[in-house]
């Protein structure tokens, strides 16, 4: 299955998808939450590290 076919053929409520269509569309939420994630963390550990600049800035 080509990485672009999940898209091209969106689930409906007539059509039963295949073993391969579900495990593409998993990979694919897998692989968007990972990124996700990891934005996530990189924005919470620089914030922390500014509050903790800013925190020395003032002693």
């Amino acid at each position: 299955m080509s990485e672009k076919e999940p898209n091209a053929n969106r689930l409906t409520s007539m059509v039963e998808p295949s073993d391969e269509m579900l495990s593409a569309i998993m990979k694919e939420a897998a692989e968007e939450a990972s990124v996700s994630t990891t934005k996530a963390l990189a924005d919470y550990f620089a914030e922390i590290s500014a509050m903790m600049q800013r925190k020395i800035a003032l002693l």
